[in-house]
């Protein structure tokens, strides 16, 4: 069998980390190799199932001793089989106990495991998993914010049994072979003699309850899986490859725990004119040579619809004019960006006789400081000796 990594290097935590701070640790790790996200991803599960292994140990007190003091031998007696047989040599040894009976020994004298900690309550309410989707907007949508509908696959209360996992007519049952308590008393020789062993009571699980009669729809587990329709509200501003988070929209929590939450991806369709640049929107805008040098009105089409905007004469290609608060919403609310708007000035490519006439005339009528650069590299409208952004 190949070594496992260390259960603290599994969660990414040092090993005195405390119960808040492993817990922490394992739910990010298992949102971000969580098996819904990953479908089909073998090492993305491989990872999921370490780490959950790893949270079992590290968030049992009785486990996480075991397993402080004597590694992973303390909580598995597979681990290092044909090394020995087991734990140092031992290879069940103690009168053919094995290692979980000397752990259990401990756990008698202390009361579940060293420092006296108990073993966790499986009735204690839980908190259910996160879930993710995803949504496309448009590019107005993501500016002004929308409302949208999103189906979601999630885990719900069983509505046949109501979450009793029992089927019509029955309910759960006392366990017989605990009374209901969860933990079972057993005997064992030691070599210390015969001690008195509380454990898990293998047929309940430690729940005090069994169900005999188990709900057909849900197969005794009191949930089921089932899509669902969820309202988002997507804030104004909000950016491509963004997410949202919905409380209390994700899978239903267990014995009374609280849900959990909905996590929405958002995807921004591309525009037919504008193009985001953080908050600010840009647009271009094709003149021609008369209105670039004689001033023009444009109309130009914003996000809050078409406005007039006049240039001025003498406008040069590639010029780009403000249009202030007329950009996109700051996604906290706080005033929004600008439209920058950038002209290009088209130059006809047909021309008739009487055309070429009329500039050959326009061009002798130009006095030398309005004929541009005639490729001397050193004036300004050269584009060695002036750089534009």
């Amino acid at each position: 069998m190949a070594d496992k990594r260390d259960y603290y290097e599994v969660l990414g935590v040092s090993k005195g980390a405390s119960d808040d701070e492993i817990k922490k640790a394992y739910r990010k790790m298992a949102k971000q190799y969580h098996p819904d996200l990953h479908p089909g991803d073998k090492e993305a599960e491989a990872k999921f199932k370490e780490c959950n292994e790893a949270y079992e140990v590290l968030s049992d007190a009785d486990k996480k001793a075991k397993y402080d003091r004597f590694g992973h031998a303390g909580v598995d007696p597979n681990y290092g089989a044909g090394a020995g047989g087991g734990f140092g040599g031992f290879g069940g040894g103690f009168d053919g106990m094995g290692f979980d009976g000397f752990g259990d020994i401990f756990s008698s004298f202390f009361g579940g495991g060293f420092g006296g900690s108990q073993r966790v309550n499986p009735n204690a309410p839980q908190r259910g998993g996160d879930i993710q989707s995803n949504i496309t907007i448009t590019f107005e949508e993501a500016a002004k914010g929308c409302k949208k509908t999103v189906e979601v696959n999630r885990i719900e209360v069983c509505d046949a049994c109501s979450g009793s996992g029992a089927a019509a007519g029955s309910s759960a049952q006392t366990c017989p072979d605990c009374g209901g308590r969860g933990q079972v008393t057993t005997q064992q020789r030691t070599m210390l003699g015969v001690m008195q062993v509380q454990k898990p009571c293998p047929r309940c699980s430690g729940k005090g309850t069994i169900i005999p009669n188990p709900c057909q729809k849900c197969r005794g587990t009191g949930r089921v899986r089932r899509p669902q329709k969820v309202e988002v509200n997507i804030p104004a501003g909000i950016d491509d490859r963004q997410a949202i988070n919905v409380r209390s929209q994700g899978n239903k929590g267990v014995n009374g725990g609280p849900a959990g939450d909905l996590r929405v991806g958002i995807n921004v369709m591309a525009h037919k004119y504008f193009e985001r640049d953080g908050y600010n929107v840009w647009y271009q805008t094709s003149i021609s040579f008369a209105q670039a040098a004689l001033g023009s009105e444009l109309i130009v089409p914003t996000l809050d619809g078409n406005v007039k905007y006049s240039i001025p004469a003498g406008t040069q290609p590639g010029d780009v004019f403000k249009l202030k608060d007329r950009g996109i919403p700051n996604l906290n609310g706080r005033g929004r960006g600008d439209q920058l708007v950038k002209v290009n000035v088209e130059v006809p490519k047909k021309l008739s006789e009487k055309q070429k006439d009329l500039l050959r005339q326009f061009e002798a009528e130009l006095n030398p400081n309005n004929k541009g650069n005639l490729g001397d590299g050193n004036s300004k409208g050269s584009i060695f000796g002036k750089k534009k952004k």
